[in-house]
């Protein structure tokens, strides 16, 4: 069924007089019944039954009805559909964050996004950590990604959207957790726990930068998967661990002491990544809604 004869089908089931409906339609009175002739050939069913006194709804013609009204409500629909779409109110987003230690980040810029975009529908990747997550934002498996990275490829651009503070994890039983803040030089012959490294990863850069200011090559115990497990290993006693307050600020440490560091390797921004010239509206939209939400971040 086509929206024209649609539309004439329901004008007809509302007047049911040929006369009327076609004055109402801007039609000659034959190009109607020529329009209800080829659904009724298309359907191979009458849908109207017609006489000289009046015209009525034929239980095939009522079942039609409502199939018809709603054909011809989204063909008007439409045109505002595509139009939400193309401006980035409506459509849909796949974030990746590496997990818990930037939760707070991720649920502000959808909270931003809803207020802002409530059409547009995020959703959220879990795990994402530096490498695997920039892999995946390459690939076009995800949209954006919420991460820290110290060196991006030349084809991802980024937002800051906070910035946060190195410190070292240890143990609170630890013979260096009773100082305010640690030197590279105090942590020369320490056990290292890390994350995975990889192209661009922030702490396994300022691991390097660290080990230069204190003249020493860290020596890593465990390659943990993830920060929780991280902490864990620390306050085990397997190692100490360079971290930042933001994990600190999110997961669980009991048993853990953050010291922060005398030598000044910078602070650590938190980014939200996307493919260098994405035009995809939606994607756009949540790019545009971070960098309002985060603009003191910048």
């Amino acid at each position: 069924m086509e929206i024209r004869e649609a539309r004439a089908f329901l004008a007809l089931a509302d007047e049911l007089h040929f006369g009327r409906t076609a004055a109402r339609l801007h039609v000659a009175q034959s190009v109607l019944s020529r329009l209800i002739q080829r659904l009724e050939d298309q359907f191979a069913v009458q849908l109207f039954d017609r006489s000289t006194r009046s015209v009525t709804l034929t239980p095939s013609g009522e079942a039609l009805v409502a199939p018809a009204r709603e054909l011809v409500t989204m063909a008007e629909r439409m045109p505002e559909i595509v139009r939400r779409a193309n401006a980035g109110e409506t459509g849909r987003v796949r974030l990746g964050f590496a997990g818990a230690s930037v939760g707070h980040l991720v649920a502000e810029l959808m909270i931003a996004t809803r207020r802002e975009r409530p059409g547009l529908t995020v959703e959220l990747e879990s795990s994402q950590l530096s490498r695997p997550g920039l892999e995946r934002l390459q690939d076009g498996g995800l949209d954006v990604l919420v991460g820290r990275w110290d060196f991006l490829p030349r084809e991802i651009e980024s937002r800051v959207i906070a910035r946060e503070d190195l410190l070292v994890a240890l143990p609170a039983s630890h013979r260096l957790a009773r100082h305010p803040q640690l030197s590279p030089q105090q942590l020369v012959d320490e056990p290292w726990v890390v994350l995975p490294g990889g192209s661009g990863a922030t702490l396994s850069h300022r691991l390097h930068l660290l080990g230069r200011h204190g003249r020493f090559v860290p020596r890593i115990v465990h390659t943990a998967p993830d920060s929780a497990t991280e902490l864990l290993l620390v306050e085990a006693g397997e190692g100490i661990a360079l971290t930042l307050s933001g994990v600190r600020d999110s997961l669980p440490s009991r048993g853990i002491a953050f010291r922060p560091l005398s030598a000044d390797l910078g602070s650590v921004a938190v980014r939200l990544a996307f493919r260098s010239g994405t035009t995809e509206p939606a994607v756009r939209a949540v790019i545009d809604v971070a960098s309002l939400a985060f603009a003191k971040d910048e």
